[in-house]
């Protein structure tokens, strides 16, 4: 109780002086795509490993497909650093049956696996491609995995108490958990964290999902490869059969995603100040919260520290602007709020990529974000400013 008692202060802040917290904070690092700084020698040691496998391109034989997308995870998390994210985007598809979503899993869905390894004997695995009945396909943008521990280590009960304090106090605009299933915890029901629609509660399973989903590499969490556009008689071919990762690359790579610190703030100056409180005048911040704080942690950098995301990681109705794909907890219409930390390195915007400036993705919101837009909409041209140094500060 008395983390969530201090965490709703914090919210209830004008986060001013963000930059002069993070620089003196253990959080902090320098660069993009840098370690937390403090560390002990021994997690330096596993970041740097886990940094290492995160680099490393799979071959077929080391059970890379037989389809994937991409055969190395820093090839589409590498803007503007390893760890980043990209303007690579992934394809999801289905359809509407009977009013409810179905994935199309018979046909490969709902992640398409756009590269295959090729002729393997009698078999030849081709790209996967959307199939004519799909009646709904959605791009999604590869997202920054920067400071993404910091996030793994606030407790449910945190976001919990966040939504309820949201369902109070801005009815309009409140999120709601997702809640899915924690693989490694017994399956047990735990608040989703990760992913365009939350729907992935921890950076473990977060690491191991995309090991299978994104390289076709098997491993203990998901020991089961994707049959290629929904075909598993094509696995009869598969060139390495047997469980591909024993598990240790999936802890490397969490271990990196553990360890990486936030994306340094830029400069806060008088403009990013004042940008700032029309931010949250407009209402943007009852999303996209600025500060959040994490519980106890066996690693001392992530234990008890407040951070500054610039998201709830809730999930929010955003009507149009919804991808049409049901995922997890969410609906074809709920997407997680982004978080804006580390904007500038950004160069395409929104789940899919569409826009290419924040003032088009703030022009792209509907639904629990309309009025917010509509507000930024009659904001004065230098209040639009402001805001836009501010933004350009994160």
């Amino acid at each position: 109780m008395r983390d969530t008692r201090r965490f709703v202060t914090v919210v209830g802040v004008l986060v001013i002086l963000v930059a002069t917290a993070i620089a003196a904070s253990s959080q902090s690092s320098s660069i993009f795509g840098g370690p937390f700084s403090n560390l002990t020698p021994d997690q330096l040691a596993l970041f740097e490993a886990g940094s290492e496998d995160f680099q490393e391109v799979e071959e077929v034989e080391d059970g890379l497909g037989p389809v994937f997308n991409e055969a190395s995870c820093a090839t589409c998390h590498s803007q503007p650093a390893v760890g980043g994210g990209s303007t690579r985007l992934e394809t999801r598809f289905g359809r509407l049956n009977g009013g409810s979503f179905d994935p199309m899993v018979e046909s490969g869905g709902s992640l398409l696996q756009d590269q295959g390894i090729g002729r393997v004997g009698r078999y030849k695995y081709d790209a996967e491609r959307v199939p004519r009945e799909a009646t709904i396909v959605a791009q999604r943008r590869t997202t920054p995995l920067f400071g993404l521990g910091l996030v793994d280590a606030v407790s449910d009960a945190t976001f919990e108490q966040l939504a309820r304090m949201q369902e109070r106090s801005t009815p309009e605009t409140a999120g709601r958990v997702s809640m899915v299933i924690d693989l490694a915890n017994k399956n047990k029901i735990s608040v989703g964290k990760f992913g365009w629609k939350a729907q992935v509660p921890t950076l473990f399973q977060f690491a191991a999902d995309a090991y299978l989903n994104e390289m076709g590499i098997t491993n203990p969490l998901f020991p089961n490869e994707n049959c290629p556009q929904g075909d598993c008689s094509a696995l009869q071919g598969n060139p390495v059969p047997d469980l591909n990762d024993d598990g240790t690359g999936v802890t490397n790579f969490a271990n990196f995603m553990t360890l990486l610190a936030p994306p340094p703030r830029g400069p806060i100056t008088a403009d990013v100040t004042a940008g700032e409180a029309i931010f949250r005048s407009i209402g943007c911040a009852n999303c996209h919260v600025p500060a959040l704080k994490t519980g106890h942690h066996s690693v001392r950098v992530l234990a008890n520290q407040t951070f500054f995301p610039f998201s709830d990681f809730l999930l929010h109705d955003m009507g149009s602007l919804g991808d049409g794909i049901a995922q997890g907890d969410a609906t074809g219409k709920e997407m997680r709020t982004a978080p804006l930390w580390g904007l500038r390195a950004i160069t395409t915007f929104l789940h899919d990529g569409r826009a290419k400036s924040a003032e088009e993705a703030i022009q792209a919101h509907d639904g629990q974000g309309l009025d917010a837009r509509n507000k930024f909409n009659s904001l004065d041209g230098r209040s639009k400013s402001l805001l836009g140094s501010f933004l350009d500060s994160l």
